[in-house]
């Protein structure tokens, strides 16, 4: 008996590898070019296209703030307010702290630009800029093309649903300051102390998807952060540069792949717990989500360990 399922056990493993091996590859990250639309953001006020400028370019706003948005009309006002009542607040305190906002509206059916240009119109495009993408990109495409366009020395992406309360910037940044090595560092905002409050209030489903996406994660992909996957990340411009410029991955995946980035070019990642609730409306549905990031971080691992993806060692 022992026998025959040593010879089964050698038939079912490679096939299983020759499978996985081929959904790997055939996993399409097609990554649309920047259209010509999307290189400019609309002036309510002067009712003019201007340009938006370049990563590449020298900063000239201490933070930038990257709002992903799909469908956010409901949730939008209610997180802008938290953002913009610290964001004013701290600057009447500091003339020195400059920032800006960038809602990326991803190709929305219903009118979230529409209400984001609402906030431009009410404090300006110097602080305010809303880039509507032609087609709807997934969260790590909207993130990233926020990225692209930013004018911060700091640049932090947040959740349109405002579920980590805004005024955590502060440890984020403190802890980014901590360990900021040559101009380079990722700040990660946390959940992992309310991970057992979860699993109390969480079926065994959910649970069970929970931990099967860690222990993934880790043995696959990124070793240092426990929580991947809050949305509620810091990068210096730098770290920002090294890593935006070098991504494949545009949907749920696209923390996992900008982690491994960053640990592979040994940039400085740090975690930092959050305050953080469950916010109603979310698009997310988690048996399907769950599946996509399971082979997503398998064609990640397998992309680069293969060679078809490579990382480019920026210089600083």
């Amino acid at each position: 008996m022992i026998e025959q399922l040593s010879y089964l056990l050698i038939i079912l493993v490679p096939f299983g590898l020759i499978i996985l091996s081929i959904i790997c590859l055939l996993r399409s990250f097609k990554m649309a070019s920047r259209s010509e639309n999307e290189k400019y953001f609309h002036d309510p006020i002067t009712k003019s296209r201007k340009q938006f400028p370049s990563l590449k370019d020298s900063y000239s706003k201490y933070l930038s703030v990257i709002i992903p948005a799909y469908k956010e009309v409901d949730r939008l006002p209610v997180m802008m307010k938290d953002t913009m009542d610290y964001l004013e607040q701290r600057q009447t305190k500091d003339s020195s702290f400059t920032y800006e906002l960038i809602i990326v509206d991803d190709g929305s059916p219903d009118k979230t630009s529409e209400i984001a240009l609402k906030f431009s119109a009410q404090y300006g495009t110097d602080i305010v800029r809303v880039l509507t993408l032609d087609a709807n990109r997934g969260k790590g495409g909207a993130v990233r093309m926020g990225v692209l366009s930013a004018r911060g020395q700091w640049i932090l992406f947040a959740d349109a649903d405002g579920a980590t309360k805004f005024s955590d910037f502060t440890k984020v940044e403190k802890g980014a300051l901590a360990a900021i090595k040559n101009n380079d560092v990722v700040v990660c905002g946390s959940r992992r102390h309310l991970e057992q409050e979860s699993v109390s209030q969480r079926s065994a489903f959910r649970t069970l998807l929970m931990y099967v996406f860690h222990f993934e994660v880790w043995l696959f992909a990124v070793k240092s952060i426990r929580d991947t996957q809050c949305g509620f990340k810091l990068f210096s411009r730098q770290a920002a540069q090294k890593i935006f410029t070098q991504m494949h991955v545009e949907r749920w995946a696209f923390d996992v792949e900008l982690l491994y980035i960053a640990e592979k070019l040994k940039i400085p990642i740090v975690e930092v717990d959050v305050n953080w609730q469950e916010i109603p409306g979310s698009k997310l549905d988690p048996f399907t989500a769950s599946l996509q990031m399971g082979i997503d971080i398998l064609a990640i691992w397998f992309r680069y360990i293969t060679g078809i993806w490579t990382i480019n060692h920026i210089k600083n």
